[in-house]
């Protein structure tokens, strides 16, 4: 009788769990707002530390990413800060679909961008977003300006339309953090109910 020359090797394999990282849930958000009202400044000064001293306007599209602990799980926020000027409408249609939160941004000092609030909502429907699965946020930034816009009007406007309402102001940084982080605990509450 012939000896095999192989041999089964016998190992246990490793337990990859514990060398596994942690899993990553990925949340979509979107920012909308009339031009200039702050929506870059917001997220850069959320996923950088810093405020953007000089107006640049986004042109299409930006993208910031983040990653933060929500209910003691790892989230990683995609932020899309996508330009306010008509012409780009093709390109903000393109990421409505998918987005699990949508926060309308408003400058308070700026009575016009309050007034379109209702423009930009219809636009998110329109193409796509799901209010029934995701979430609406109602921001009022640049609060270190004079106002045009009291607190109490924005509180109404977000009452009436069952939005969750903050202020905030980039340039201090105030409000920001905490506005995130209720967002970020509503969204994923909301997902993670699905």
């Amino acid at each position: 009788m012939e000896q095999s020359l192989f041999k089964p090797i016998q190992r246990k394999m490793p337990d990859l769990s514990s060398m596994m990282p942690e899993l990553v849930n990925r949340v979509k958000i979107m920012a909308l707002g009339d031009p200039g009202v702050g929506k870059s400044c917001l997220i850069k000064r959320f996923c950088e530390g810093r405020f953007l001293e000089k107006y640049i306007s986004t042109i299409g599209i930006d993208y910031g990413v983040r990653e933060v602990r929500v209910a003691g799980k790892s989230v990683k926020v995609n932020f899309w800060d996508v330009s306010g000027h008509p012409q780009y409408l093709e390109i903000r249609n393109e990421f409505y679909g998918d987005s699990q939160c949508i926060i309308v941004i408003y400058d308070v000092s700026n009575r016009q961008s309050f007034s379109n609030i209702g423009k930009w909502l219809t636009e998110a429907v329109e193409c796509g977003f799901d209010q029934a699965r995701s979430s609406i946020v109602l921001v009022g930034t640049k609060t270190d300006k004079t106002r045009a816009i009291s607190t109490d009007e924005g509180k109404r406007l977000a009452e009436t339309n069952g939005f969750a309402f903050f202020e905030a102001s980039a340039k201090s940084g105030e409000g920001v953090s905490d506005m995130f982080t209720a967002v970020f605990q509503a969204v994923c509450k909301k997902a993670w109910a699905e």
